[in-house]
């Protein structure tokens, strides 16, 4: 069974930073598309950050670019989002994903596997 665990998020200051984690069991992404997705109250989900299956990226949303960073760790199974300069307007539900197949990085049908997501809270 596979299972995607996230963990990091937590209540931080407008302008401080976060580190969220995503380990990866019951199956090993390696070069998978695997990304970041967020849902604040009342919106839909919305890309954040991904690596594409093809190699190319990282992608990001214009939102957040030069802002967060995602890596990752495939000898840990591991996907990371460094989060700087947060802002209140980041405030979300965090979700890792990952996908068996292909598509578009930026699109949430892409994803076969879905964690249970992180709460980030930034106040102002």
């Amino acid at each position: 069974q596979v299972q995607l665990v996230e963990s990091g998020g937590g209540l931080v200051q407008a302008g401080g930073s976060l580190r969220l984690s995503c380990v990866a069991s019951g199956r090993t992404f390696g070069s998978n598309t695997m990304g970041w997705f967020r849902q604040a109250p009342g919106k839909e989900r919305e890309f954040v950050a991904a690596f594409s299956w093809s190699g190319a990226g990282p992608y990001y949303a214009d939102s957040v670019k030069g802002r967060f960073t995602i890596s990752r760790d495939n000898a840990k199974n591991t996907l990371y989002l460094q989060m700087n300069s947060l802002e209140p307007e980041d405030t979300a539900v965090y979700y890792c994903a990952g996908a068996r197949g292909y598509g578009s990085s930026r699109t949430p049908s892409t994803y076969d596997y879905w964690g249970q997501g992180t709460q980030v809270t930034v106040s102002s």
